[in-house]
């Protein structure tokens, strides 16, 4: 899994936060959101599906791996 953001979509809610704050964090000036790692570890990767589900302005993109290793969007 590879997570991207799009700093310019992001709206400052904050549901990435609260579903992941291993993974997401906010700038403390205008509520952007920041990502802390790009490739999380697989017990974390439920959470920031979920975090891109409830991301109101649709700024979370996630990237899964496919089972030959390549990615696909």
């Amino acid at each position: 899994m590879k997570i991207h953001i799009r700093q310019d979509l992001c709206v400052g809610a904050g549901l990435c936060v609260l579903s992941s704050a291993q993974i997401f964090d906010q700038r403390e000036e205008d509520g952007v959101v920041v990502l802390l790692q790009d490739n999380p570890p697989p017990e974390l990767q439920d959470a920031v599906r979920g975090a891109a589900r409830k991301c109101p302005s649709l700024a979370i993109i996630v990237e899964e791996d496919d089972p030959a290793g390549a990615t696909s969007a």
